[in-house]
């Protein structure tokens, strides 16, 4: 039997698809159901489904960045998107993050019944190097995600865990994909990012050192006067020297 996730906010939804879709007909089982993104995550990586109907456009979550995390995380996952969210270029990204069906609300049975015995057929005969492939879109869009949330909140005290929950991956999983997709691990991306952001605050003299460290997320002085060093082969003092000279 293929297992099969529900996630959408609206519990009618979701409760009338557990009930009137017959999937042991296709050789289904409900084996779990979300009414958010986050817990949606959270109970995938519990029951580990073959198939998953979800909404997209969930209040306060980003759904394409949730749906990128499963289709990296669960390659050999097929998904069918319901959503009542009219935007082609939404529905394009949709798509080429390797979603199997995109459907508008209200959806029609037989478009239902359709959706899910092509997920059916494309699991009997999935090679494992097939639904690699179909990943690495999915890969690339979570890491650049990622990134662009270390820039935004490098200020702050991050750690990967909070950076994989706002991506909706595993930290494990997302510490393999920005191995693969930069060559860099979580920290040496993170201390880029606040370095290169140092760089451009030492042109202000007004600015001291520690200060400097501080705004870019560094609360040990001599953590971030390592970390320059060791990045920019000479002291926080020496580039700024360099710079007016």
């Amino acid at each position: 039997m293929y297992r099969v996730a529900l996630i959408d906010d609206e519990n009618i939804i979701v409760e009338g698809l557990r009930r009137v879709v017959k999937w042991a007909d296709y050789g289904c089982q409900v084996a779990g159901t979300a009414n958010d993104a986050a817990t949606g995550a959270d109970m995938i990586r519990t029951v580990n489904p073959h198939i998953l109907f979800t909404d997209i456009r969930m209040p306060g979550e980003d759904g394409l960045v949730m749906l990128a995390g499963l289709r990296s995380e669960y390659p050999n996952m097929q998904v069918t998107v319901m959503t009542g969210y009219r935007d082609f270029a939404y529905a394009q990204e949709a798509i080429r993050l390797g979603v199997a069906r995109f459907l508008l609300k209200p959806t029609k049975m037989d478009e239902i019944n359709e959706a899910l015995q092509t997920m059916v057929s494309r699991l009997d005969k999935l090679p494992p190097e097939e639904a690699e492939e179909q990943s690495q879109s999915a890969g690339s869009f979570i890491v650049d995600q990622a990134c662009a949330y270390m820039q935004s909140h490098h200020r702050e005290k991050l750690t990967l865990q909070a950076v994989a929950d706002c991506c909706y991956v595993s930290q494990w999983h997302l510490s393999k994909l920005l191995n693969r997709y930069t060559g860099k691990s979580f920290y040496d991306i993170l201390n880029a990012i606040r370095i290169q952001k140092a760089k451009e605050l030492l042109e202000d003299p007004s600015l001291k050192i520690g200060e400097i460290g501080e705004r870019v997320g560094y609360a040990n002085t001599a953590h971030f006067a390592r970390t320059f060093k060791k990045l920019e082969g000479m002291s926080a003092n020496e580039f700024r020297n360099s710079l007016h000279r």
